[in-house]
């Protein structure tokens, strides 16, 4: 185990490490091959906490989806398909998304408005359901590490990796687990955009204060990453919290609220990242550091203006040290600067002070821009203000993996 902070990062990084959660996940036939249909399972109704993405279409399974979150308040399952998103499906579409809740709450022997579910892949075609209806009824959730392998598998699309996170903490002397699994690899503009993220945990919280926990966590997480500039129809952020741990109930006020909320953080900062680090085709991961701006959020404006400028984003695939793309990433943010305070840092090496170019060594930044993961720091110089934003590089095959996507 790692420490960081009150945490610790638990090896055991999968979906079901928290006490009463099982998972699984199969191949029914709406892919070619690959696992297409999830599941995911608490022992008891879980308080539920979720958030959603803000295109103003949005596909039937969301609709479904904050029903259960925002009036039943409780949740214990959540199914997800990939492959098809049944998203721009009209009347009909809404019709199978509520047959996809209610098959699997049969399936399960429990309430349909305790179960979720999620779906992701090709926008504007109908759900086959005899597939995804004979799939359900295959599922069968386990508690091992091959179960949620098979889950993190399961709902992908053009993802290259899985990706899964947990933390321990501790909340009254008793150890408290949250994990965390992700989809996403393109269409990533949060507020939030395309990817799905769910999250599970044993602590004891109502509904109401994991809302507002995960309220604002997901600002400067996963609404702080960016690969295309596009926003998605389906996508969710999901927390699963069934109190198995035995903690007493956590409010703002209890004593270990910070311990909880640094916990849940950790996990959804960990995801946003391997979201950003794995966009359609991307070879680097790109993180700017924007400080002494008015405000935080207008640091983390800023942030995500480099980050998702497409002009940044191809120089870090060239390794070419091109400073002015950054300071104009910076001018166009709509952010209030003042140009003549700027600093700009592309890694360790000043490149801009007082908005004017330093000389440095071109040789070391190329060694440098050829690393995985590249790092700029901002330095505005007019407040208290902070942020961070992260994003990738834009490569070739970006083009490709969409231009043949439906083909």
């Amino acid at each position: 185990m790692e420490t960081i902070e009150s945490m610790k990062r638990i090896s055991r990084k999968n979906i079901i490490s928290p006490k009463g959660f099982k998972a699984v996940g199969i191949h029914c036939g709406l892919k070619h091959k690959k696992n297409d249909l999830a599941l995911l399972v608490s022992e008891v109704p879980a308080s539920v906490a979720g958030v959603f993405t803000t295109n103003a279409i949005q596909a039937a399974p969301l609709a479904v989806t904050k029903q259960v979150v925002y009036e039943t308040k409780k949740m214990q399952a959540i199914v997800i398909n990939s492959g098809n998103a049944n998203a721009c499906t009209g009347k009909q579409g809404m019709k199978d998304a509520f047959t996809m809740q209610q098959k699997t709450a049969e399936h399960l022997g429990i309430d349909p408005n305790l179960v979720g579910i999620a779906s992701t892949g090709v926008i504007g075609e109908q759900m086959k359901m005899e597939p995804l209806l004979s799939g359900i009824e295959k599922l069968k959730p386990l508690d091992t590490l091959e179960g949620s392998i098979q889950f993190s598998q399961a709902i992908l699309t053009t993802d290259t990796v899985t990706k899964n996170t947990a933390y321990a903490t501790s909340i009254d002397e008793r150890e408290v687990i949250i994990a965390g699994v992700a989809k996403g690899s393109g269409m990533i503009e949060p507020n939030m955009a395309t990817m799905l993220g769910f999250i599970t945990t044993d602590a004891n919280i109502e509904s109401e204060h994991l809302q507002q926990a995960l309220k604002g966590i997901t600002d400067v997480t996963f609404n702080s990453i960016t690969v295309d500039g596009d926003t998605s129809t389906n996508d969710m952020v999901l927390v699963m919290a069934n109190g198995l741990a035995g903690n007493h109930t956590l409010t703002p006020d209890h004593p270990d609220w910070q311990s909880f909320v640094n916990a849940l953080h950790a996990v959804a900062r960990d995801l946003a990242k391997m979201i950003a680090k794995d966009g359609e085709g991307a070879t680097k991961l790109i993180e700017t550091k924007v400080t002494g701006a008015i405000s935080d959020e207008e640091a983390r404006k800023i942030a995500k203006s480099v980050v998702g400028s497409p002009l940044v984003k191809t120089a870090v695939f060239g390794c070419d040290a091109n400073w002015g793309r950054i300071i104009a990433a910076v001018g166009y943010s709509g952010a209030t600067i003042d140009p003549e305070a700027i600093k700009i840092y592309i890694g360790d090496t000043l490149v801009v002070e007082a908005g004017e170019p330093i000389p440095f060594s071109e040789e070391k930044l190329l060694i440098y821009l050829k690393q995985h993961e590249v790092k700029f720091l901002v330095e505005l110089n007019q407040g208290t203000g902070k942020g961070t934003a992260w994003g990738c590089d834009l490569t070739y095959d970006y083009v490709q993996i969409n231009a043949t996507y439906r083909t």
